[in-house]
């Protein structure tokens, strides 16, 4: 008994070793939102691109602005890896309500790399603003990124999400009129339940170049063999292991029974 009580004891203190030494190991491996390459926090953005190929690029947790018109279609893109679910949240400074003419519904909408229009699982995608309200906010929360997918399937996968805000209805008369939008996108680690094996070869980024893919994949991506579900497969193997042994420290017991005649 001694015994499988010093190798109960070993077990445990490795899984406390494994378990916490990884969370350490995974926070330094992942990048800081909002931080260029050079460690200098870049500028958000004050203008958004008016096409899919002009959409204004944005780091995560940036708040990114703009002024337009009311009835201008309005892009941003940012990128998202695998495991990570992305929340998108757009707020309209609506004009005053003495230059309106009624209700006017604002809609958000993410793509991804392949323009593919992603469902939100969460989040009001569209709101109608009354017309004496001064702003309005949308936001979606798109299904967790996964790290390969069946070419027929619609799965998010990593690389570039496009958002698009622009208003689906109003009043012919509110046309034109001067807006200000601000937007954020984050995402945040779905955990190991979320997690699957496999990775893309490259992000999906459509119309870059190759030197443009590589330098997207070696700054915001890091998908790859490892995720949280290895922790919980060496843990488990760890403690089968210790189960055996304490089980067959018990069945086995001290040696010989003392009724069994020796040489027997």
């Amino acid at each position: 008994m001694r015994t499988t009580t010093r190798v109960l004891s070993g077990v445990v203190l490795a899984g406390a070793a494994l378990f916490g030494t990884a969370a350490p190991v995974l926070a330094d491996s992942t990048p800081s939102p909002g931080a260029s390459r050079d460690g200098e926090e870049e500028a958000a953005p004050t203008e958004a691109g008016t096409t899919f190929r002009t959409a204004t690029k944005i780091r995560q947790d940036q708040r990114a602005k703009a002024d337009a018109s009311t009835g201008d279609y309005l892009y941003w893109v940012f990128d998202a890896d695998a495991g990570r679910t992305a929340t998108v949240r757009a707020t309209v400074k609506l004009p005053e309500a003495a230059a309106r003419h009624g209700a006017a519904t604002w809609q958000l909408d993410v793509y991804d790399g392949l323009r593919r229009r992603q469902a939100c699982v969460h989040g009001s995608q569209a709101k109608a603003a009354p017309r004496d309200a001064a702003s309005v906010t949308v936001s979606c929360t798109l299904r967790t990124v996964r790290a390969w997918a069946q070419p027929w399937a619609n799965d998010p996968l990593p690389g570039s999400y496009y958002v698009r805000l622009t208003v689906v209805d109003l009043p012919q008369e509110d046309l034109g009129l001067p807006v200000g939008a601000e937007v954020v996108a984050t995402t945040k680690d779905a955990g190991g339940s979320r997690a699957v094996d496999g990775a893309l070869s490259v992000p999906l980024v459509p119309g870059a170049s190759d030197a443009e893919v590589a330098e997207a994949a070696g700054e915001s991506f890091s998908s790859g063999w490892w995720s949280s579900r290895w922790l919980w497969t060496v843990g488990g193997g760890v403690l089968g292991a210790a189960a055996a042994v304490a089980g067959y420290s018990m069945t086995r017991g001290s040696g010989r029974p003392s009724r069994v005649p020796p040489g027997v």
